[in-house]
């Protein structure tokens, strides 16, 4: 009988290799962006169009931050903060 791995058994295989390791942590960090950038606009009740209409962009746009399909820059990141009154914060570990 063959014995299955659970997905968490077989990602912390995976995160042994340090490239898998490197790119994992590139999506984990383009993810937790994307979730704060959507929560902090749930958190505010304003749609995404909204959100893009103050920031002089499209819904689409707004869309595709949240969900991690666009590269963004320091300056939106600071312009997205702005609208919410909030500044954001580089760490680095």
């Amino acid at each position: 009988m063959r014995k299955y791995k659970t997905f968490r058994n077989h990602l912390k295989e995976e995160l042994n290799n340090p490239e898998f390791k490197k790119a994992y942590d590139r999506e984990d960090f383009i993810v937790k962006v994307a979730v704060q950038i959507a929560q902090e606009r749930q958190k505010h009740h304003i749609t995404q169009k909204e959100l893009a209409k103050k920031l002089h962009t499209s819904q689409q746009s707004i869309s595709r931050i949240e969900q991690g399909d666009q590269n963004i820059t320091i300056g939106l990141i600071e312009r997205i903060a702005e609208v919410f009154g909030r500044k954001p914060v580089l760490k680095f570990n």
